[in-house]
């Protein structure tokens, strides 16, 4: 019997490394991707800004900050195209030891994290960024000193993509909210009665991950309390 369960346990040992190792395959064809498509990628990223400053140039500080932003936005192809299959192995894995009642509750919240994520990213990019950067831009330009608008390439893409990754996980809300209730943390009922506290938590969350002006922190503060809305309904009720 131990030789058998140590067998079981390398033949264990021997999948895992065998996931690991096509995750890691399919991330360097990610990187090999995101480096070819690196330039039309930060055009495309660059495009929200430049909608609304015409004219506008970016700056390059040093010799190196194009292959660093090539590099940069390579891995975030990378990390977005192996996550999903990340996340898909990692079922894979662990889903024979599950229960039934257990995988009709996680398989779901696997499929749905990266189509919230990527909704949570589109809603910063087409929704947010107009507006944002077009008070940025307009409060630089009225500066009541003579000054001349040229933000630093990379500053820009950094704090642009670091809005995405924020409004991502941001929409994850509902997620987090249903598992806790399925596996009986959270009950509806307390949720309902803690909706007062949760707006004000939402609101102080937008304040802290979001640029320092009000319109920006009301964009991403009203999603969040609309899928934390939906969350509810989502919930089984109490018994």
């Amino acid at each position: 019997d131990g030789q058998k369960m140590k067998m079981t346990l390398m033949q264990h040992f021997a999948e895992l490394r065998r996931r690991i190792l096509w995750v890691a395959l399919i991330f360097a064809a990610g990187f090999g991707a995101g480096w070819f498509f690196a330039p039309p990628l930060q055009a495309f990223l660059t495009q929200p800004l430049l909608a609304v400053w015409p004219g506008g140039t970016m700056l390059y500080t040093g010799l190196a900050d194009g292959l660093m932003i090539q590099f940069s936005l390579a891995t975030g192809v990378a990390l977005m195209v192996a996550a999903p299959a990340a996340l898909w192995h990692v079922w894979a894995f662990v889903a024979p030891g599950l229960k039934k009642n257990e995988k009709r509750v996680i398989w779901p919240i696997l499929l749905m994290s990266p189509v919230l994520f990527l909704a949570g990213a589109a809603f910063a990019f087409y929704i947010l960024f107009p507006i944002a950067f077009k008070f940025f831009v307009d409060l630089n330009q009225a500066a009541p000193v003579p000054s001349v608008l040229m933000p630093a390439a990379r500053d820009y893409l950094s704090f642009a993509i670091g809005l995405l990754k924020v409004f991502g996980v941001a929409f994850q809300l509902p997620l987090v909210l249903v598992l806790l209730n399925r596996i009986g943390v959270l009950r509806r009922s307390v949720a309902v009665r803690m909706r007062r506290y949760a707006i004000v938590m939402i609101v102080a969350a937008a304040a802290m991950l979001t640029p320092p002006d009000v319109v920006s922190q009301i964009i991403l503060a009203l999603p969040m309390w609309a899928l934390f809305e939906i969350s509810i309904l989502f919930m089984r009720r109490d018994q």
